[in-house]
């Protein structure tokens, strides 16, 4: 079990370093961007990705 979580945070920290990496500007803007998006957009936006990734999780495991 506890293999499986440090696979996950592994898997994590590649995919946001690469993006990092790859597309500096791009998530500079973003970044920028953050402050014209509401909060309940924001809130929204977690709740779908909380929901997706909770969901691949039980699929998968």
């Amino acid at each position: 079990m506890l293999e499986k979580l440090f696979l996950a945070v592994g898997l994590v920290l590649a995919f946001e370093g690469a993006i990092y990496a790859l597309f500096p500007s791009f998530l500079r803007s973003m970044v920028k961007q953050i402050d014209a998006v509401s909060d309940a957009t924001l809130r929204n936006g977690g709740l779908v990705a909380l929901g997706i990734g909770v969901g691949l999780v039980w699929f998968l495991g």
